[in-house]
Order: C-alpha cells, then structure tokens, then sequence
C-alpha cells in the first residue's frame, strides 16, 4: 500500500513537461473556469453559514458565564465542518462536470504512451462522459460523506482529533484520485469493473489524491493548477496499471 501510494505521487512528476509537449492546456481551460466558480460559491456560503452554525450549537451550553468563548468554539468548528463538507463537495463537483473534457486529455496521454488506444477501447459520446463522472462521483460522494461523518464527531475528543485528521485527509485523498483515475477507466471497463480496478489500486488513487488535496492547500492558484496536475498524473499511471494487467493476462 505505501509502495503504491509513493507510486502514485511520483506520477506528478514532469507533469508540467508533459502537459506542454502535448499541447493540452486548452483543455482545462472550461474545467479551470468550474473549478474556480465551484469554489467561491462553496467558500461564500461556508463564510456565511459558519456563526449560525456555531449558535445553534451554542445552545447547548445552558449557563451565561463563558458564553461567548462557548460560541467563539462553536463557530471555529462549525467552519471547520462546513469547510470539510466543502471540500467533498468541490471535489465531487468539479470532478464530474469536467468528465467529458479530461477524456480527451486521457487518451492523447494513453496515445503518447502506448502509440495508439488499444483496439477494444469503448468509444463514448460527450454525454455519455458527462453522465459516467455524474454517477460515478454521486456513488462516491455519498460513500465519502459516510465515512465523514463519523469521523468529524472524533474531533470533540482530544488526541483523538488529531489522528482523525489524518485519516480525514486520507479519506478526500482517495475518492479524490478515484474520479481522476476514471478519466482513463471509462474507456476500458464499465462501472462496476473500474470500482473494482480503483479498489485493487487503492495506492495509486490516495497517492494521486493525496497532491490533489495539498493543492487545494494553495491559494488560489491551487484550484487553477489541481485539475491539469492530477488528471495528467493519473492518466500517465493508470496507462501504466492496464499495460501491466495487460501483461500478466498475457502470461
């Protein structure tokens, strides 16, 4: 699994290089454009929404001294949640809509690698593409968010909390490399079969994820730079995990 996940972020490497060589820029030119108004409309009504949030669970605390910082506590984790929540969101968001605009990118990278698309390579519409990363990101959005939840209640316990957050991280990390590794997925299986693919490459996908989320870490140029980034990465690996499947089915 480390292995994997070590594999996962070293496909970054010379991605700039290889983005340039192919001349794919144009093609993150829309998806730049959803990530960026995906984000400032989720981080607007998390700003918003947080000191409500933190009142309502101000009500909890029943005496009047201490009030204030009980709500000024509050607040801070009703961000937090809301941010985390967020960033689920985001990722599920942009992940989909830009589904049928990362396919091209996927197979100039699979040509670039391989010479030519393998001859049994399903051949999908713009629709079609645009409706596999709608699924696909609902599916996992609604198994992130189960996972999630849980984990956010672990952060009201000291020390506890802060292993939480790893795995939190880990988590987005996976789901997250999951969307961009289906870019290339949807041409060779179908649903369940690339379900299945991710969930025997787990590595690769937190590895992949785990850049993904760093990004985002960076101000506004993170939400620029993640897509091309990560949906290079994964394609140049997942290129890689098939020819390998290729091989040992030849053995």
């Amino acid at each position: 699994m480390i292995k994997n996940i070590f594999s996962g972020i070293r496909a970054y490497f010379g991605t700039l290089k290889l983005i340039s060589q192919l001349k794919l820029w144009k093609y993150f030119i829309i998806p730049i454009v959803i990530s960026v108004l995906t984000a400032m409309i989720i981080g607007f009504t998390a700003y918003g929404f947080s000191d409500n949030i933190g009142r309502v669970l101000a009500k909890i605390w029943v005496w009047d001294w201490g009030k204030e910082t009980f709500i000024t506590i509050t607040s801070f984790i009703g961000a937090i949640f809301l941010l985390v929540i967020g960033l689920i969101l985001y990722k599920h968001i942009i992940l989909a809509l830009s589904a049928p605009f990362m396919s091209p990118v996927s197979e100039k990278i699979e040509i670039h690698i391989n010479g030519s698309l393998r001859s049994n390579h399903r051949k999908t519409t713009f629709q079609e593409q645009l409706w596999r990363g709608i699924r696909i990101n609902i599916r996992n959005l609604g198994k992130e968010l189960l996972i999630t939840l849980p984990i956010l209640l672990l952060k009201f316990i000291p020390l506890v909390n802060i292993f939480s957050t790893i795995l939190l991280f880990l988590v987005q990390a996976y789901y997250a490399g999951f969307g961009n590794m289906d870019y290339t997925l949807e041409r060779h299986f179908n649903y369940k079969e690339s379900v299945n693919f991710v969930s025997k490459n787990k590595g690769v996908s937190i590895g992949n994820g785990i850049v993904f989320m760093l990004c985002l870490l960076i101000p506004v140029v993170g939400i620029i730079i993640v897509l091309p980034l990560s949906v290079t990465a994964a394609s140049v690996k997942t290129v890689e995990l098939l020819n390998q499947k290729d091989e040992r089915s030849v053995l």
